[in-house]
C-alpha cells in the first residue's frame, strides 16, 4: 500500500486498510487486531452480529471501526445501523430513507458511501454515475444520513491495470461534486487483486481480504 501511494505522489497516511473478515474465524481476526488493524469489513449482517458482539466482550477497550461492504437489504437496515460505523453500499433513495429512520431512533448520524455502478453488470448494484448528482440532491435533506464518499466494484479483470479507467472515473466523479458542497470525500475502491492501481487513482479506503487472510 505504501509503495503504491508513494508512486502516485501521495502520503501513505491518506489510505486506510479495511480488513475484510468475511468467513474468517474469530481467532484469526484477533490476530490482525493485535498487529494494529482497526478497520474491519463485513458483507453479511448475520455473520457480523456475533463477531462484533464477541469482540466487544473479549476486548471492550480497543475501538474498532466496522464497515458494511456488502449489499444491504431494507429489512436488515435496523441491524446495519446498530452495528456499523460506515455503510459502503447505499444504492437507492428508499434505502437512504430507511437508514435515516433507524438512525434517528438511535440518535445517530449514519455515515454512508454511495455505491456507484460504472459497468453494465447485472450482478452488481449501484447508482448509475450520471444519476449520482440527482441522487445526492434527493437525499441531502435526510438529517441522520451523512454521505462521506463513493464506493465501486469494477469488473474483475485478470490484468489489474485494465480496471484503471473505472477507478479514474470514480475519482473524477468525486471532483465533480465539490461544487455541491462536498469536500474530502472518501473513495472506497480496490481489493486484493487491484488495490495498488486503485491507490494510484485516488482510493482512500481499500477493502482487502484474500491478500491478508489467504483464500477462503
Amino acid at each position: 500500500m505504501s509503495y503504491a501511494a508513494l508512486r502516485a505522489g501521495r502520503s501513505p497516511e491518506e489510505v486506510k486498510l479495511i480488513a475484510v473478515t468475511k468467513h474468517i474465524p474469530m481467532e484469526t481476526i484477533a490476530q490482525v487486531i493485535d498487529i494494529g488493524l482497526r478497520n474491519l469489513g463485513e458483507s453479511y449482517i448475520q455473520e457480523a452480529v456475533k463477531k462484533i458482539e464477541d469482540l466487544n466482550k473479549a476486548d471492550p477497550v480497543t475501538r474498532l471501526s466496522w464497515h458494511l461492504i456488502g449489499h444491504l437489504q431494507k429489512n436488515k437496515v435496523k441491524h446495519a445501523v446498530t452495528l456499523f460505523d460506515v455503510i459502503h453500499s447505499l444504492d437507492s433513495i428508499e434505502l437512504a430513507k430507511e437508514i435515516d429512520t433507524h438512525a434517528a431512533r438511535l440518535g445517530k448520524v449514519q455515515s454512508v458511501l454511495i455505491q456507484v455502478k460504472l459497468a453494465e453488470e447485472h450482478t452488481k448494484s449501484g447508482v448509475a454515475i450520471d444519476l449520482v448528482p440527482a441522487f445526492i440532491d434527493a437525499i441531502r435533506g435526510l438529517s441522520h444520513v451523512s454521505v462521506v464518499g463513493f464506493m465501486t466494484i469494477p469488473p474483475f479483470l485478470e490484468d489489474p491495470k485494465e480496471v484503471r479507467p473505472y477507478f479514474r472515473q470514480l475519482n473524477q466523479l468525486r471532483e465533480s461534486v465539490y461544487g455541491m458542497g462536498f469536500k474530502n470525500l472518501e473513495l472506497s475502491m480496490g481489493m486484493s487483486n487491484d488495490y495498488e492501481v486503485a491507490i494510484e487513482e485516488g482510493s482512500t479506503l481499500v477493502r482487502i481480504g484474500t491478500a491478508i487472510f489467504g483464500p477462503r
